[in-house]
């Protein structure tokens, strides 16, 4: 019988082609791949970016990165300069060109495991070695409303995925992310992907409009793959009207700089500090705040209050 890594290494390589980054599409270890213009590629194998021998030229980039984005779906050239895209297998592809990129074309490769780890699977890694897992197991089944926080590449979708996969099998959970990133190990899954404008301005379907459809197919759980701007007020809305269980996730430096994220984030949506403070603590239950060095583990848990008018997290 053919072994794991062997499979998850055609599985990547049958996506597409890679060029010259393929040997570290390939590799099992690799979570993420960066080409930073010509010159030198970086890996990150779980314990942050490491440089490796692969060189590209700046037309080896820019070629890669056009194809891997229409590959994907969407369109990247001098008009729109930077783009973000969803391959098979949940490979995302994200890439900038020059002169936006000042050092020339810049891709970024997120290469997510060939098989949806579990809470357990996290445990054996080392995920809660700082939190323990017995402080988070329980919180889907309790339908706790959570919001997962942390840096980029930290482990937030991992982490989102794994805990919805312990959701009851006849709960159905609607996912609506930028680019469908979650992989969550469940019967009952319906996933929503917002949609980029064609090169007229039409077409585009942003996230806001993708949480207000998502309330109409009757949801028992709501889960917004990344809060990054003004849908975050109609996910407020939403889990303050009955929808329990329900998850979001947001980029945050730390679990104190969390109350000034979604008041920022409020503000894009017409919301005052007050309103979002008031929204906000009674949305969510649980803040799991998630940090990557030296390798990537839950490192807080908190909850949102009010004082004095204002945000906090305790």
């Amino acid at each position: 019988m053919t072994d794991a890594p062997t499979d998850r290494r055609r599985s990547r390589a049958a996506v597409a082609d890679f060029g010259p980054v393929t040997p570290l599409v390939a590799d099992p270890r690799v979570t993420d791949v960066f080409v930073n213009g010509a010159g030198a590629v970086w890996a990150d194998r779980g314990g942050g970016p490491q440089r490796t021998t692969i060189v590209v030229t700046e037309q080896q980039a820019r070629a890669l990165a056009v194809r891997l984005v229409a590959a994907g779906g969407r369109h990247l050239d001098e008009a729109a300069p930077a783009g973000d895209a969803r391959l098979a297998d949940g490979i995302r592809v994200h890439a900038v060109l020059p002169p936006v990129s000042r050092t020339g074309t810049t891709i970024s490769i997120r290469l997510p495991s060939p098989r949806a780890p579990s809470l357990r699977d996290m445990e054996d890694a080392g995920f809660f070695r700082t939190v323990p897992l017995a402080a988070v197991a329980g919180l889907v089944e309790q339908r706790t409303n959570l919001l997962i926080t942390g840096a980029g590449g930290s482990g937030k979708t991992t982490l989102l995925g794994a805990l919805l996969a312990r959701a009851g099998p006849a709960e159905r959970i609607v996912t609506i992310e930028d680019v469908a990133e979650l992989r969550i190990r469940h019967p009952h899954v319906v996933s929503l992907e917002a949609r980029q404008a064609n090169l007229e301005g039409a077409g585009g379907i942003a996230l806001e409009r993708l949480v207000r459809e998502a309330l109409r197919m009757r949801p028992d759980r709501l889960v917004v793959g990344e809060v990054r701007g003004a849908e975050v007020r109609e996910l407020l809305s939403a889990l303050n009207t009955g929808h329990d269980g329900g998850a979001g996730t947001l980029h945050a430096n730390s679990i104190a700089d969390v109350p000034a994220r979604l008041e920022a984030l409020g503000a894009l949506a017409g919301m005052d500090a007050g309103a979002v403070a008031r929204q906000a603590a009674s949305a969510f239950g649980a803040v799991l705040h998630l940090d990557r060095a030296p390798r990537r583990h839950l490192a807080q848990i908190g909850a949102l209050a009010i004082e004095r008018d204002r945000l906090v997290v305790r």
